[in-house]
């Protein structure tokens, strides 16, 4: 299997702004981490990697994610729209 460098800083910076959302989300439904852990089935330190950029999660993780939260995934992962002047 061929090794994958590491990503570009445009790609750690998206990952942030998911990672962001994923928060947001979080937060909005008044959950805590370990909330999101236990309905995911992930460990806490995981699952607070994934909500900091820290790592790139599968997509199995962000759909597990989303479900918990009751969110859909796309509303996590999509960039808003530019805002018109």
């Amino acid at each position: 299997m061929p090794r994958i460098s590491p990503p570009d800083p445009h790609i750690l910076d998206r990952r942030r702004r998911i990672a962001g959302r994923i928060r947001d989300a979080r937060l909005h439904a008044n959950l805590t981490q370990q909330a999101i852990a236990e309905r995911t089935g992930m460990d806490r330190s995981a699952y607070q990697e994934i909500e900091y950029g820290a790592v790139s999660p599968l997509l199995d993780s962000l759909l597990r994610i989303a479900d918990a939260i009751g969110v859909d995934l796309a509303d996590m992962v999509r960039e808003p729209e530019p805002e018109e002047e």
